[in-house]
């Protein structure tokens, strides 16, 4: 075994059972670098280490493992689950990951009881009480965790197709779409009803067991019974016009016309199959796309597509075993979505998939899910339509996303090579951006918007509230964020060299500090550096041109190097701008967010102890504002109902 690594991790995998399991590798900084699974534990661990991997990249994975953990379990379709929950869980560096992205949108449909079998049209038709949102059922979009009481139909893939479906029952079974506090409250009917988009159940115009008949085949339809609701709806037609009950008719009749229009439009596949999701898989360019196709009800809601991270080293990783055949990386792809998007989202009984997929991994999934899905790998006649149209927007998908990241990577190389940034990896470098945003000085605040893996990385953006200045005093506000942002790692860095171990990732410089500003600002962050015992070629101000015309940008830097001007048409000066604009919308939209607050007074107020939002409102009510507030006597404020002489005193001093 390799002597590379520590003895006790050495003698674990010696010690390890013949059993299937899935284990773990870890790096010396506790990170997660692989999750596997296997047939036979001691087999497949026992070959990373047995042999020599070279230059590889599962070679430089293997290098850097100092620690392993494993769980045997009773079965390969168990280790499957277990590992693509792991895989979800901890965010391994070589694992095709597919990252979670926001929750499925769902129709919903509230909660209501069946038609009654005992109550008759004429029981229904007798005045009793005033509606009751209850007795009506809402439709509505709905992102969440799922309720018993509701019923919900979806998943959707997109927020748009949710509203078209609801806008479908709106037009064919006029259901309402208000809240319960609004339909409690009307006396009139609202708009919709006028332009026949509801039937009007908040003021009575129509009876709960006639709504609850539209709600009922809206379901139906919703499920792809759409030639039976449609043959229901012809046949109490004709029998309200056998009994001369002409109105009636006319209404159901409405009703068919709008439904046979919808299915028209919409080109509803007469087919047996009702819940189908259809998946079509892309590799290129070390990238790859799983487009996911959704069929439910029989009607096709559309698409959405997946883009995973780690393809080329998670394929290296599942090639290394040898004397086992090895799927392509496309089957690697399709199985690791499958496994991992099941995990929490509802799975239909049939599976279309461009590729064949393990009858293990469906097993295992049916095991986990309550679900027996098969999946379809060569299918025919609609299925294989569906299947064609994933295909190609998947190479459409992914051949965006190449483009989009050629692009950008373009940019990140120019922006590299212009400053003559030495990095082994292209990949990491990290840009951090500053920026100043005020009103007159007024609700001062610092933004840090943050680049890496050639993309902004939102979540890791930061604002500062900058106090103890002079108003406007923009310099003073950089010394104080960069202080803020860098003191601490400087102080760990310190550590780190003292104790004489590597420090951690945690406490990584940037490789570059843009400031938005020329001398000023970039000797304002030169000053901070030098107190902070920080590289000085780190900062780079970006000054503004003749005339502050965009593209004229020039670039300052605090070690003494000369100003560098890249050019209007530079790819580098394009990332730069990107960033630094991407700063200052930052700053602006926290510093709006901030003078509103201030200009409201909304935090003055109730940070009064005993000023609550009732209080608050009553006082801005009788004096029309915050201003007014300040203005009052204390007498005038005691006025106020709920507002005692000691509080109205209290709320004087801490206005004055």
């Amino acid at each position: 075994m390799s002597d590379t690594h520590p003895e006790e991790l050495l003698r674990e995998v010696a010690a390890l059972p013949s059993l299937p399991g899935v284990y773990r590798y870890f790096d010396a900084d506790g990170q997660v670098l692989y999750v596997g699974k296997a047939i036979n534990l001691k087999k497949r661990v026992s070959s990373y280490f047995q042999k020599n991997h070279g230059g590889t990249r599962i070679g430089h994975m293997v290098s850097k493992i100092v620690r392993m953990e494993t769980t045997v379990v009773r079965s390969e379709a168990e280790a499957l689950l277990l590992e693509n929950n792991l895989i979800k869980t901890l965010n391994p560096k070589y694992n095709i990951l597919f990252r979670d992205d926001k929750s499925y949108p769902y129709l919903k449909m509230t909660g209501t009881p069946p038609v009654p079998k005992n109550m008759t049209p004429a029981d229904a038709a007798a005045p009793a009480r005033a509606p009751q949102p209850v007795e009506f059922a809402r439709v509505s979009y709905y992102r969440g965790a799922v309720e018993k009481k509701h019923r919900y139909f979806g998943p959707y893939p997109s927020a748009w197709a949710v509203k078209e479906a609801i806008l479908l029952m709106q037009k064919v079974f006029r259901l309402r779409t208000c809240e319960d506090s609004i339909f409690a409250n009307r006396t009139r009917p609202c708009l919709l009803y006028q332009i026949k988009r509801c039937s009007g159940p908040c003021v009575g115009h129509i009876q709960p067991l006639d709504y609850a008949q539209d709600v009922a085949n809206a379901e139906r339809f919703l499920r792809g019974e759409a030639q039976d609701v449609m043959r229901g709806l012809e046949s109490r037609m004709m029998a309200h016009a056998e009994k001369l009950e002409f109105e009636k008719a006319a209404e159901l009749r409405n009703q068919v016309a709008a439904l046979s229009n919808v299915l028209h439009q919409q080109s509803v596949d007469n087919v047996s199959d009702r819940d189908v999701d259809i998946l079509a898989v892309k590799v290129q360019g070390g990238k790859a796309c799983v487009n996911l196709a959704m069929v439910r009800g029989g009607r096709h809601l559309g698409d959405r597509p997946y883009f995973p991270v780690h393809v080329e080293d998670a394929s290296a990783m599942e090639s290394s075993e040898e004397g086992v055949a090895t799927a392509s990386v496309e089957v690697q792809v399709l199985e690791a979505f499958i496994a991992q998007h099941y995990i929490q989202v509802p799975m239909p009984s049939v599976l279309v998939v461009s590729e064949p997929v393990s009858k293990g991994l469906m097993q295992a999934l049916a095991e986990q899910t309550g679900v027996k899905a098969s999946a379809i790998h060569q299918p025919r006649e609609q299925r294989r339509a569906w299947l064609e149209m994933a295909q190609t927007n998947a190479g459409l998908q992914l051949a965006r996303l190449l483009a989009e990241e050629g692009s950008q990577q373009a940019r990140t190389r120019a922006l590299a090579d212009a400053l003559d940034l030495a990095l082994e990896n292209l990949d990491e470098l990290r840009i951090e951006c500053f920026d100043i945003s005020h009103t007159a000085g007024e609700a001062t605040q610092a933004s840090c918007v943050v680049f890496q893996h050639h993309k902004m990385q939102n979540a890791e953006y930061r604002r500062f509230n900058i106090d103890g200045i002079t108003g406007g005093d923009d310099y003073a506000a950089m010394r104080q964020v960069l202080r803020r942002r860098y003191s601490k790692m400087a102080e760990a860095i310190r550590e780190a060299k003292h104790s004489g171990t590597p420090p951690s990732n945690s406490t990584r410089l940037p490789d570059l500090v843009l400031v938005d500003g020329g001398k000023g600002q970039v000797s304002m962050a030169k000053e901070v550096f030098e107190s902070l015992g920080l590289d000085l070629s780190l900062i780079v101000g970006i000054e503004k041109g003749e005339g502050r015309k965009v593209g004229l940008e020039e670039l300052v830097f605090a070690d003494g190097r000369d100003k560098v001007y890249l050019g209007a048409d530079s790819a580098a000066l394009m990332l730069v701008a990107q960033i630094r604009d991407e700063a200052h919308r930052f700053a602006i939209t926290g510093m709006r967010a901030a003078r509103a607050k201030v200009r409201t007074g909304g935090s003055k107020l109730e940070d009064i102890p005993g000023i609550g939002p009732k209080r608050r409102a009553r006082l801005l009510q009788r004096f029309g504002g915050v201003r007014g507030v300040e203005q009052a006597s204390a007498q005038d404020i005691a006025s106020v109902e709920g507002i005692s002489r000691e509080l109205a005193e209290e709320i004087y001093r801490a206005l004055h």
